[in-house]
């Protein structure tokens, strides 16, 4: 409940708020619900809450007042262009991105990113501690915000505070790279419970603390002492670190699928497609970590080996926009682009399109007609913390078929066992993999869906949510309250 004073019993703090504004074609502007995993899965859980979510808005420069959604209470922080320069595109999808990300590019190490990092984390800790009632829970999401938990905890010892990573974390050897790992280590255990997507991201954390640290771990917590060679006598900590895989609104994704219109549509999607045999789908973000372009190789040396034949087998990929501003997405795109390009120029025939690319998002009904008409869904990410699009595709086969190819680095495939699994690294692999799903037994592939549809219904998002405030709540006592002495950064860094 909130209090007369405007605050909130429950806090969400975010990169972004979970609307984006949009202005219609007659120049008026309106709040619409964001695409995104973290969005849709955090959706179910502040549903009938009387809370806050802290988040940008997504445009530079605008103050924009707090203002209320579906029961929920959106506050805005703002940020200018050079801050979302610096701190969005540098530090967070520059340097964290892809070091969280097995270095698939490298990163760069800027201290003027840094230091935006740092200014916009306190900006957040300092909005959700006005936000927050007395001893409120506060939920922290995601890579942007790894100083907020101790930032708030100088502010607010009161409340409980949780932190949940939807991106892997790298093991020491290559977090070990940042300039400032002890302040992003420090800045995490001022959680009291922090969640990750697998047991090894867990396990990578605790590994850190130790090692840089000098902190210990005895079962799921871990504990420090308050001292480094950066930092002098902060106070002790006792953190739960454990793995609470995220999910989906299963019973919502599978209504919409079984609706007339949605499967009509999914007709539709196949008659314009030409009615071919066999019809691949990828839906991804365009991102270098997604292995887009491993699954258009594949692909590509599939139909040159005569394996694959349009237009009785076809390709659909759905890359959407991502981060242009960024160099290396550019170039992905660039990339991608012509990779399309050779192939549709190679292996198309006239009105029969071996890949049919699209470079844009599409609604949750859409999406769903185009799961239930796909043959097979290529999921081959290199690094993924879970992949909330496998989990999707399951939910939407109702009817039982389809087949999912899964690459092994996704959170997604220590739960759906049943997936053909592959090493997107592997060309040869992936492609067996590839025409392994298109050609088992009809049975034995329904068999593998209806597992996985199993494991998704009892694993859900609601499950996902009550799974986290529930650790959270059970999470060490904080031994002595209080705040702890502002670190001094460490580090020089490079630029």
């Amino acid at each position: 409940m909130g209090s007369p004073h405007g605050t909130f019993d429950f806090v969400v703090a975010a990169n972004r708020l979970p609307v984006d504004r949009v202005v219609d074609d007659d120049g008026v502007a309106r709040w619409q619900t964001s695409p995104g995993g973290l969005v849709s899965a955090m959706d179910s859980v502040m549903a009938g809450r009387t809370a806050a979510w802290v988040g940008w808005a997504g445009d530079p420069g605008e103050d924009i007042e707090p203002f209320d959604r579906e029961g929920t209470r959106l506050h805005p922080i703002a940020l200018t262009a050079d801050e979302i320069r610096d701190y969005y595109e540098g530090f967070s999808n520059t340097t964290l991105w892809p070091l969280y990300h097995d270095v698939i590019v490298p990163p760069l190490y800027r201290r003027r990113w840094w230091a935006a990092y740092r200014a916009i984390n306190q900006r957040f800790a300092e909005a959700v501690a006005e936000v927050a009632a007395d001893g409120a829970t506060v939920w922290v999401h995601d890579y942007q915000l790894q100083l907020v938990p101790t930032m708030l905890r100088d502010l607010r010892p009161d409340v409980r505070i949780g932190w949940f990573n939807h991106i892997p974390f790298p093991p020491v050897e290559l977090f070990a790279q940042l300039p400032w790992r002890q302040s992003v280590l420090r800045g995490l255990l001022g959680a009291d419970f922090l969640g990750f997507q697998r047991t090894t991201d867990a396990g990578n954390f605790a590994r850190a603390c130790h090692q840089l640290l000098g902190a210990t771990r005895s079962g799921d917590v871990v504990s420090w002492d308050g001292s480094d060679d950066e930092l002098q006598g902060a106070a002790p900590r006792r953190v739960r670190v454990s793995a609470v895989p995220i999910s989906i609104d299963f019973a919502g994704l599978d209504e919409l699928a079984r609706t007339p219109a949605v499967r009509e549509r999914a007709r539709e999607i196949r008659s314009s497609l030409g009615d071919p045999e066999t019809l691949l789908l990828g839906v991804d973000r365009l991102d270098y970590t997604k292995g887009i372009r491993h699954r258009l190789r594949a692909y590509s040396e599939l139909l040159a080996d005569g394996d694959l034949v349009p237009p009785q087998v076809t390709l659909v990929q759905i890359a959407t926009p991502s981060r242009e501003r960024v160099s290396a997405y550019r170039e992905l795109r660039s990339q991608v682009d012509g990779q399309v390009g050779r192939i549709n120029g190679d292996h198309s025939g006239i009105g029969a399109a071996a890949v049919h690319y699209l470079h844009h998002a599409y609604p949750r009904e859409e999406m769903a007609a185009l799961f239930l008409a796909a043959d097979v869904l290529l999921v081959t990410p290199l690094r993924d913390g879970m992949n909330l699009v496998a989990k999707e595709y399951v939910a939407s086969r109702w009817d039982g078929g389809g087949a999912l190819v899964l690459s092994e680095f996704t959170g997604a495939a220590q739960e759906l066992t049943t997936a053909f699994q592959c090493n997107p690294h592997d060309i040869v692999g992936l492609k067996q993999t590839i025409l392994r799903a298109m050609h088992e037994d009809p049975a034995d592939r329904r068999k593998r869906m209806l597992a996985m549809r199993r494991r998704v219904r009892k694993h859900d998002v609601f499950g996902w949510a009550r799974r986290y405030l529930s650790a959270l709540e059970a999470a060490p006592d904080r031994p002595g309250g209080g705040g702890r002495p502002r670190d001094r950064g460490e580090g020089s860094g490079l630029g």
